[in-house]
């Protein structure tokens, strides 16, 4: 049965209405959400730490920023927005001390209630509002009259209230405008997961070194290798994202539909997907969580290694050459945080 879509008639900003917000980070997500809130007639407060490098950007928006204790105590509603692996320290040092019954949590991830890196207390409410795009596109979508599609989901709801204000959220930021599914907690973390590690990032980026170490092994040019296992694959993405799988091999060449019919299941065969309901029991079971939190909390010396030594790749340098040649290719800054506190 499809999941009920919500849409604006279904929220209502009310349920926000004489409270106050606070957002702790100003990241990715944090600052999209607390701008688009605010230009929703949201009041939204700032929760940063001393120091912070992001405390200047928010005031530039007009933002009061304090210190993430006092906004906690000031604020009825607080959205962690902060990186998964850093919501444990920040809620126990400065968010449960002034955590007091009838305010709520609230996340755009799963993982730290999921996976029980902090344990709120039961008169709290907990709750998500997931936008399924990244802090940039919720912001411009928003700012365009539009949005982002969203999850919600509700974890603790003793004021009975929660998925009210998880739909006054969504509607806050734009999500309604688009459509809002609800879900739970453990649904979106583990989805979420998986899909991270198995598809769009792991699987991709494995296949893509593979198809390029298996061209330039057998003697082919880089630059061949590079443009057939890389650069065309945003082409392929573009065509699945617009129109689906379906609507992919509608558009490429009978050849080119051929070989993804007959030879793709051989290169996803039984032992990759065997290999993929290995990876989504690790993730269900906590495997996957406990090796990172236990990765993190040791100097992530094997995560650098492999990110520096998956840099070293010889498709990366190509690549960087030829993109060079490529104007209309935007160069991005690879240098910020993803979710700055």
């Amino acid at each position: 049965m499809p999941a009920k879509i919500y849409s604006d008639k279904d929220a209502d900003l009310n349920a926000l209405k004489n409270k106050t917000v606070a957002v702790i980070g100003f990241g990715s997500q944090g600052h999209a959400h607390a701008l688009n809130l605010k230009e929703s007639g949201v009041n939204v407060v700032i929760g940063l730490y001393k120091g912070s490098k992001s405390i200047e950007a928010a005031k530039k928006y007009g933002f009061k920023v304090m210190s993430t204790a006092e906004a906690v105590k000031a604020a009825d509603v607080i959205f962690v927005a902060t990186p998964d692996l850093a919501i444990a320290e920040v809620y126990e040092k400065d968010i449960k001390p002034s955590l007091t019954k009838g305010k709520a949590l609230l996340f755009s991830h799963g993982f730290a209630i999921h996976f029980k890196t902090i344990v709120p207390p039961k008169d709290i409410d907990v709750l998500m509002v997931a936008p399924k795009g990244p802090g940039h596109l919720v912001r411009r979508q928003y700012q365009e009259g539009r949005g982002v599609p969203a999850l919600i989901a509700i974890y603790q709801n003793p004021s009975k209230q929660a998925k009210k204000i998880a739909l006054a959220w969504a509607k806050g930021i734009g999500g309604t405008r688009a459509g809002v599914i609800e879900t739970t907690f453990k649904e979106e973390t583990e989805t979420d997961l998986f899909g991270e590690q198995a598809v769009l990032c792991g699987g991709a980026s494995a296949l893509v070194q593979a198809g390029y170490d298996t061209l330039v092994g057998a003697g082919y040019q880089p630059e061949m290798a590079y443009f057939e296992c890389l650069h065309e694959l945003k082409l392929i993405v573009d065509l699945m994202y617009e129109a689906g799988i379906a609507g992919m091999r509608f558009s490429i060449s009978d050849t080119a539909k051929y070989g993804d019919v007959v030879i793709g299941p051989r290169i996803i065969n039984k032992a990759t997907r065997a290999e993929m309901k290995k990876v989504l029991k690790e993730i269900q079971d906590g495997t996957f969580a406990r090796g990172w939190i236990r990765e993190a909390k040791t100097g992530k010396k094997k995560y650098t290694k492999l990110l520096r030594d998956g840099a070293k790749h010889p498709i990366e340098k190509t690549g960087a050459r030829l993109r060079g040649l490529m104007p209309w290719i935007a160069k991005r800054n690879l240098g910020g945080a993803q979710a700055a506190y």
